[in-house]
């Protein structure tokens, strides 16, 4: 059986850890095209997930959508609108 720290989960997810400026940049991206297009998202901080934080600690931020990785370190706005239409 899974933990949440095993899979990100279902919808949108952004995989972030604190202090990270390119995690800032990348929920603006997230939030600002996901409020356009009506899609819910939420931020999932390695904090909350260390086994994710562990696995994808050279990668963050990342993007996930329904538990596949689609992004990450700097998140495509063109990209992620064409992901999530």
């Amino acid at each position: 059986m899974q933990t949440p720290t095993d899979s990100p989960g279902a919808g949108v997810v952004l995989l972030t850890r604190p202090e990270c400026h390119l995690c800032e940049d990348a929920r603006s991206v997230v939030a600002r095209v996901a409020a356009e297009l009506g899609v819910d998202w939420q931020e999932l901080s390695v904090t909350e997930a260390p086994g994710l934080g562990a696995r994808f600690a050279e990668e963050l931020p990342v993007l996930f959508i329904d538990g596949v990785q689609r992004d990450f370190w700097s998140i495509d706005e063109a990209r992620l609108r064409r992901l999530l239409a």
